[in-house]
């Protein structure tokens, strides 16, 4: 058997210092080693031995989580992830601390009803075992963790036949999780002012997609932003599911859109990319191109290997360019992949899959 997962808490508050031990407690995979109330009691801790995960608050007196975080990623690098509030502003310092070298972002559990802690119990141990695997410098990567049995896309979309096809153009549709928000960034940086419509599923908190999608505005030169239900898929655009939502592609006549809705977390996610994958197959079969990227786990899997049995294109980023290389590798191991690229290689293949 593997040793468990070593993770500090940083956090000033210690109700959330004791909820989130609480929480990791629960999972035989992780151990609290321990928690602190700022960065200068966790680097005292830390003297001793360092933690294999770092989980990290914004806010906090004397030194805050961003400053400390450029501190340790260019000192002595371990998986950190920053665990904040909801408040809109926050957003965009998880977006700064994604670009310092956070490799994951969740958001602090709240009192809710039983099925809303279980959720987020789920999401907060997944990303402290993703962050665990992830390939960062000078730190060697563990072994991935097995995730438990989850629903399958059926949950939300059930099996059906492909749909009849009125149109020759194409969608993209891309899958991705733990790195994922910089592997997005060369992607969609890459692609030109024409580039095919493009569906994006990435796992992270709700409105931190907003922030996200806004940061990738600023910089692509296709317009990328957060999809709203009905959106239309166009050319020269990328649209960025809300988190906490799924979001399926849907056809009517020769026009693609999208569908933004509830449901229960699929493959333990929600966005969960099989959804979206299995709604390309139905919808758009060979007039869609699928790629999956970082991310652990296997969600986007299945529903890619059911796009390609719809005849659609599909490509899945290499172990080498990966943070986690999870998701491809089971897509590949499934049969649904095509071909496998390195990160720069998928934009100009996707374009060229698009003509």
């Amino acid at each position: 058997m593997s040793k468990p997962i070593r993770v500090m808490v940083v956090d000033d508050s210690a109700l959330v210092r004791q909820t989130l031990s609480d929480i990791f407690s629960s999972d035989p995979d992780i151990e609290v080693m321990a928690a602190a109330s700022d960065p200068y009691a966790a680097v005292k801790k830390m003297e001793s031995a360092l933690p294999d995960v770092l989980t990290l608050d914004i806010e906090m007196p004397r030194m805050d989580g961003l400053t400390f975080l450029r501190k340790i990623m260019s000192q002595n690098p371990i998986p950190v992830i920053i665990c904040s509030t909801l408040a809109g502003e926050g957003s965009e310092g998880w977006v700064k601390a994604m670009e310092y070298g956070a490799v994951d972002v969740i958001t602090k559990p709240k009192v809710g009803t039983r099925k809303f802690f279980e959720e987020s119990r789920i999401r907060i141990c997944d990303a402290v075992k993703a962050a665990a695997s992830a390939k960062l410098n000078r730190l060697k990567p563990r072994k991935a963790v097995a995730v438990e049995p989850n629903l399958s896309a059926d949950a939300v979309l059930p099996k059906g036949r492909l749909r009849e096809i009125k149109t020759t153009e194409t969608v993209v549709a891309v899958g991705a999780s733990t790195g994922g928000t910089e592997a997005l960034r060369v992607f969609l940086e890459a692609m030109p002012e024409n580039a095919p419509g493009i569906v994006i599923v990435q796992h992270m908190p709700e409105m931190f997609t907003a922030a996200f999608s806004q940061r990738l505005n600023t910089i692509c030169r296709i317009t990328v932003r957060e999809a709203v239900n009905n959106d239309t898929i166009l050319r020269g655009q990328a649209l960025i599911a809300p988190g906490n939502k799924h979001m399926l592609v849907k056809r009517s006549g020769a026009r693609s859109y999208v569908e933004v809705k509830e449901g229960p977390l699929v493959r333990r996610h929600r966005p969960s990319v099989d959804v979206l994958f299995r709604s390309a197959a139905r919808y758009l079969g060979k007039n869609a191109v699928g790629v999956i990227m970082t991310g652990m786990g296997d969600d986007g899997a299945q529903g890619m290997l059911e796009m390609r049995q719809a005849g659609a294109f599909t490509i899945a980023q290499d172990e080498a360019t990966c943070v986690v290389y999870g998701m491809p590798g089971e897509a590949v191991k499934l049969g649904g992949v095509e071909k496998i690229l390195p990160l720069e290689r998928i934009p100009l293949e996707v374009v060229r899959a698009a003509r």
